[in-house]
């Protein structure tokens, strides 16, 4: 065989040695990410994909882990303190999950604040609503959330079950061909003291409220309560005289509604009674967060009219007459413009609160949902 030859068979060798290696990498499982992050609560690497193995290192939520290697659905791994060892892919999420929590931190870092509140119990937070999206971030029972946003969706359904076929189960008629409204479950954007932000059930969040005005909740349910100002009472015990006045924003105990409140109550501190009374009260509303707590100048005296001085106000929006009431869109959420909302202002005046408006102008048109009538006690006859 002449040099040249030779070469060339070598070459062709090398080719088709390298082709054949390029197959054999096509059947072998393919690595999309560098790293991966734990979201179980706390779990442990064990030294082999076995049965019986031994624990080579422990790890907790949100830890980051590198990649080593691949085998089915486990995962070979490196800590940030060189241990290593396999963990199952359903103990952890992918680089993509975490861009994409990290992403709506971004988007949502500038959300005002509507609330704030405690998880009562261990949960996850979610990149949407809904029980099957994907989850990252773990919450245990006690800590503290801002609220952000509100969303509604759907509650799933047992594997082949309907409302209907579920209404029927319980007893309750549903004539042939009735459509029932499907069963709604409430989820909230929340932010935690260490800023990861992400998506919870409603069941699991209690909405911080003063114990000092629960009581007169009058079966709704307290989903905002903000200080408007603090008042100095002399003759209460503790150390401290001040008391706070609040605004407090409730709502039923109903998933899937189109508004976040249907009441606005204000609590002013009585000086002489020593206790707290309604200053004002705004009901049968289509409310939406935020609500804001600032401080209104006050105007100078004009025309023979007396001015008036420096006071606390709060604000909020509510869904003005003749706007259709709105649907939840694919996200879940209730999506109004600010041309199809009212603008409400009230100053607190020592007891008494005031609506701020322009001069010579009439409080605009607002939507109103219709009463509900208290139901009465069994073996109450009215008179």
């Amino acid at each position: 065989m002449s040099p040249f030859s030779a070469r060339f068979a070598c070459v062709l060798a090398l080719g088709s040695a390298a082709s054949f290696l390029s197959g054999c990498n096509h059947f072998k499982p393919k690595v999309l990410t560098h790293y991966v992050y734990v979201t179980s609560k706390a779990t442990f690497l064990r030294d082999r994909i076995a049965a019986v193995s031994n624990r080579t290192g422990n790890v907790v939520n949100g830890q980051r882990l590198e990649i080593l290697e691949q085998n089915r659905r486990f995962y070979r791994v490196k800590t940030d303190n060189g241990e290593i060892g396999w963990i199952d892919e359903r103990a952890v999420a992918t680089e993509k999950v975490s861009d994409a929590f990290e992403q709506l931190q971004k988007d949502h870092a500038n959300d005002p604040v509507v609330a704030t509140g405690t998880v009562s119990d261990d949960v996850y937070l979610h990149i949407s609503p809904g029980i099957q999206t994907d989850r990252f971030y773990r919450l245990a029972d006690g800590d503290k959330l801002t609220l952000l946003q509100r969303a509604s969706i759907q509650k799933p359904l047992p594997p082949g079950q309907t409302v209907e076929s579920m209404a029927r189960a319980k007893g309750i008629q549903v004539k042939e061909g009735e459509v029932l409204k499907p069963p709604m479950q409430d989820w909230w954007l929340v932010r935690d003291s260490k800023n990861h932000t992400g998506w919870m059930t409603s069941g699991l969040l209690n909405t911080d409220v003063p114990e000092a005005i629960s009581r007169y909740a009058e079966g709704q349910r307290i989903v905002g309560a903000y200080i408007i100002n603090k008042v100095i009472d002399p003759e209460i015990e503790g150390a401290s005289k001040e008391v706070p006045q609040y605004v407090t924003v409730t709502s039923p105990y109903e998933a899937g509604l189109p508004y976040d409140f249907n009441q606005v109550r204000v609590y002013s501190w009585n000086l002489k009674r020593h206790r707290y009374e309604t200053a004002n009260r705004d009901r049968n509303i289509l409310g939406y967060f935020p609500v804001k707590i600032g401080t209104d100048p006050g105007t100078p005296a004009h025309d023979r009219l007396p001015g008036t001085g420096p006071a606390p106000t709060y604000v909020y929006t509510v869904l003005a007459a003749g706007v259709p009431v709105p649907q939840a869109d694919a996200n879940g959420r209730f999506l109004v413009t600010k041309g199809q909302l009212v603008t409400k202002t009230y100053r607190l005046e020592g007891n008494i609160t005031r609506r701020v408006l322009p001069p010579g102008t009439q409080p605009p048109a607002e939507a109103q949902l219709q009463p509900v009538e208290k139901k009465e006690k069994a073996g109450k006859k009215r008179r």
